[in-house]
Order: structure tokens, then C-alpha cells, then sequence
């Protein structure tokens, strides 16, 4: 259930204190003191519970089942083998008798999203995209024999049918289907697809050391905060979407906001900050595997991917953004092709010597 994608959920409903400290007894977590709803629930799931044992996220009402069980092997895994700061420990309610569903606890992690209106413009705004650039090259880090979702009935990766490449392109043009039921697709933006698709077949074939992939890496579920080493990631949070295969899947949805939001910098910043930290980072790089080129191709068809979803989704729901004259292809190929623009302009910065101080 890891990749399939979810556009609207069931929310927790009312819920009573009476309710919630059943909860925490349940867990031995002290007494409530307050309750509040996530400030960015997208899929309205969690809240927020403070009580004297500490502060915690309640997550209930699950989009499918097994949804408790398969976060909790990721939050578990990412906890023992990457620094970074998930929520865990993940304790999971399966019976309904409190709520009429079964829930997760968790705790609360510290910080910031990196939406916070404080944050938007802030002077630091590279240094945050580069600790994000980091903090996702170290979720990289963690690798799978081969490439699949999570089964809740056997608690392992099961692969994908056939091969990797088979199961994202069959994916993609899925999409591509989809998106042309609320879209004009031309003849030229098809086409393009299928070019983009062939052009990189090689690339994605050779791709054999799969990653985690969180699959939902975006500012509602990433916390920063400020330290006296800089700006940090102090959590990671939402797991349902995650799986093995291309790490490079991760980097276009963030880099597409950045871009959004005409935050070049910060989308070079993010960028070249898990590139440079690949090619230094052994076999947990992308660089020493396939090199610059091929890293490129496979995000263009990662970004191909995330473009024709949210192109989809505007044009099913008529909120259009951007200038409705302009065709998928002519609209997308900014974002497939920034990778190889962002990271050329960062390297050409760096590489430009320093003014002398007059």
C-alpha cells in the first residue's frame, strides 16, 4: 500500500477528553492537560496531546490497514540505522473500543516546518535546504536487496512485480492517462513523455542498490531547528508512503516548490547539498553508482512523475496556478530539466573566485 496515492482521508472526528485519557492510560502516559489539532494534518489524522508524561501525536482513523503496522517498520529501521530524529517509539492501539478505529502514539518532535511564515523568507533560507539536502541523503542510507513496498502480512519488502523500471513506468503513464481526462494532452506532450521515458530507459535499468525511499519528502513533514552548529533537521514525520527503490525520487518535490515559489537558490542549495554529500559518501551515494549524468536522467523522470500529478490534480480540481495557454510539456520541462540547471549554476558559483576586499 506504500505507493498508492492518497487524496483525501477520513478525519478524527470529535473526540473527548474522557476518550483521550483512556488513551494515556492505556500506555501509562500520565494525565491530560490539553489537546490541539496538527497545524499542517493534511489528510486531518493527528493531533496533538500534551499531558503530564510529556507531548505526543495521536494518528487514527487509517487510510488502509496495515497503515499503523508499515510506519512502524520504517520508524523503527530509520531509528536504528540513520541519525536522524524520527518519531519514535511508535506505539500502536489496534483495538477500536475508545475511538471505533485503532490508532498510533507517538511523540512530538521539536521545531519548526520550514513553512512557517517565520521561515519563509528567511536569511538563512539556503542553509535550511542544504540541512534538508542532507538529512535526506542520510535517509538514502539505508538500502534493500531489491525494490518494493512494505506487506503487512509477512512484515517485510515485498518486490514489485516485474522490474523496477517497469513498475514507475507503468506508473507514469497511468498518470498520464488520468491527467488527460481533466486536461487537453496533446499529440507533442505524449510524445514527449514517451521521449523522456525512452531516453532514460538505460539509466533507470542499471539502477541496482535500492534505497528507502520516504516518498513524501515536503515541508509538512520536515522540522528544522536553529542550533550552535546552524540550521538542523530535528524530524522526520509521515511514513505511508515509503519504499524501496530510486533515491532520487525523493528530491523533485521539494525542489518543484522551491521553484514554485521562485526560490532558485534555495532549490541549488538543496540540490547540490546531497550531491556533493554523494559523492563523499561511498556506497551510500548516488554519484559513486551511477555518476552525474545518470543522476540527472533519473530525475527528470522522477520530476515527470510529480509534474504529472500535480498537473492532474489542478486541472481536476480548476484551481490552475499558472497560465492555462501553456501546454504539459511546455509548462514541465522547466522542472525535469532543473537538476541539470541548478546544480551547473551552483557549481559554477562556487567555482567563481572570490571579489577582493577593496
Amino acid at each position: 500500500m506504500t505507493t498508492t496515492v492518497f487524496f483525501a482521508s477520513k478525519s478524527l472526528g470529535a473526540l473527548t477528553d474522557s476518550q483521550l485519557q483512556r488513551m494515556l492510560d492505556r500506555f501509562g502516559l500520565g494525565r491530560l492537560l490539553r489537546s490541539a489539532p496538527t497545524e499542517h494534518g493534511v489528510m486531518k489524522q493527528t493531533l496533538f496531546i500534551t499531558s503530564t508524561a510529556g507531548e505526543f501525536v495521536l494518528k487514527g482513523n487509517p487510510l488502509y490497514p496495515g497503515q499503523w503496522e508499515e510506519e512502524a517498520y520504517f520508524i523503527r529501521h530509520l531509528h536504528a540505522n540513520t541519525g536522524l530524529k524520527v518519531p519514535y517509539p511508535y506505539l500502536i492501539d489496534e483495538s477500536d473500543d475508545i475511538f471505533g478505529w485503532s490508532y498510533a502514539l507517538m511523540p512530538r518532535l521539536p521545531g519548526r516546518h520550514i513553512h512557517d511564515p517565520e521561515l519563509l523568507h528567511h536569511e538563512d533560507a539556503c542553509a535550511i535546504a542544504a540541512a534538508l539536502g542532507r538529512a535526506l541523503l542520510a535517509l538514502h542510507g539505508w538500502k534493500a536487496e531489491h525494490p518494493g513496498e512494505f506487506d503487512p502480512d509477512s512484515g517485510h519488502i515485498r518486490p514489485f512485480a516485474g522490474s523496477y523500471t517497469t513498475w514507475l513506468y507503468g506508473t507514469i503513464r497511468y498518470w498520464l492517462d488520468d491527467a488527460a481526462n481533466y486536461s487537453v494532452m496533446t499529440d507533442q506532450d505524449k510524445n514527449w513523455v514517451e521521449q523522456l521515458l525512452e531516453n532514460a530507459q538505460a539509466t533507470m535499468d542499471r539502477l541496482d542498490s535500492p534505497s528507502f525511499v520516504m516518498g513524501d519528502f515536503k515541508p509538512e513533514n520536515v522540522l528544522v531547528q536553529q542550533t550552535d552548529r546552524g540550521w538542523e533537521v530535528s524530524g522526520v514525520i509521515d511514513f505511508t508512503t515509503s519504499y524501496f527503490g530510486d533515491a532520487a525520487a525523493d528530491l523533485p518535490k521539494l525542489t518543484a516548490l522551491y521553484l514554485e515559489r521562485g526560490e532558485e537558490e534555495e532549490a541549488a542549495s538543496f540540490l547540490s547539498a546531497y550531491v556533493q554529500g554523494s559523492s563523499f559518501a561511498g556506497d551510500r551515494g548516488l554519484l559513486q553508482e551511477h555518476g552525474l549524468d545518470d543522476f540527472v536522467e533519473r530525475f527528470r523522470i522522477h520530476m515527470l512523475h510529480q509534474r504529472l500529478l500535480r498537473w492532474g490534480c489542478a486541472h481536476a480540481m480548476k484551481q490552475i496556478p499558472w497560465d492555462p495557454a501553456l501546454s504539459f510539456s511546455a509548462w514541465a520541462e522547466p522542472y525535469t530539466e532543473a537538476a541539470a540547471r541548478l546544480l551547473r549554476v551552483n557549481q559554477d558559483r562556487e567555482a567563481r573566485p572570490s571579489q577582493p576586499m577593496n
